[in-house]
């Protein structure tokens, strides 16, 4: 069982989940939790070996690492808090989780959020997943993942969401990290299905303008799927929620109130 967290609010009725992504933990959501507080039910995860969530140290107990099986872990704590339909909000890795779990249970995702989503791996990207496929196990994790960080988030004012990330990845095992890292690799085939399919649940894609790997692959999707919208935040990357929390936060909290 995951490691969660959960608020509950004394008239709302409405669950507000949140998913985060490889390498971070329930805490990068610590600009949210005070303002969604106040109108929603919130439950936070740490998902497998993030955070305060222990990784399956028996490999004969350890089923293999998919998006199903980590889809399965956040399905089973929604459960445990007999929570029957829920609003999802996402970031990075986490878009596709949530993307993943709504695909396979539609029936329990009021809307989605999506944070710096993923929704293709451009040429730049696949390449960096090569490198990393090819040095996982000879260079350790924390070198290859402040790289991988310092790609997709370069610029100054991003430093804070990079050191963020670098601090939580530290809690990783060498092991977990490339267990994870395997993920990622495998997910093009599901990112081209996510593409192709319009799934007619209300999106909100929150992408900051500077988000120049994956801010290109939103806009079409969103031109092409029915009830997403897409909104850009100014002097952001790729972790919205941590450089323009503000905005983040008040884009969020109406979206889910018009639904």
């Amino acid at each position: 069982m995951l490691n969660y967290t959960v608020y509950n609010h004394p008239e709302s009725t409405s669950w507000v989940t949140f998913v985060h992504g490889a390498g971070g933990s329930s805490s990068i959501w610590y600009r949210q939790v005070r303002e969604f507080r106040k109108h929603f039910n919130v439950l936070l995860l740490d998902l497998r070996g993030h955070g305060n969530s222990k990784p399956v140290l028996k490999e004969a107990f350890n089923p293999k690492y998919t998006f199903d099986t980590i889809t399965d872990d956040i399905l089973e704590v929604i459960d445990k808090e007999g929570i029957e339909k829920s609003h999802f909000i996402g970031i990075s890795l986490g878009t596709i989780l949530i993307r993943n779990l709504a695909e396979r249970h539609p029936d329990r995702v009021c809307s989605m959020i999506m944070g710096g989503a993923i929704m293709k791996l451009n040429l730049r990207s696949q390449i960096l997943m090569r490198l990393g496929t090819v040095f996982k196990s000879v260079i350790p994790y924390m070198i290859l993942y402040k790289f991988f960080a310092f790609i997709i988030m370069p610029r100054k004012n991003h430093k804070e969401s990079r050191l963020l990330f670098a601090n939580e990845a530290r809690k990783l095992y060498q092991k977990e990290f490339v267990r994870w890292f395997k993920l990622t690799s495998e997910i093009n085939p599901l990112l081209r299905f996510f593409r192709a399919k319009d799934i007619c649940i209300p999106t909100l894609y929150m992408m900051g303008k500077e988000d120049y790997l994956f801010l290109p692959s939103v806009q079409k999707v969103v031109a092409d799927h029915e009830l997403s919208e897409l909104f850009i935040v100014e002097d952001s990357g790729h972790v919205v929620n941590v450089e323009q929390p503000e905005i983040f936060n008040k884009e969020s909290i109406a979206f889910i109130k018009q639904i």
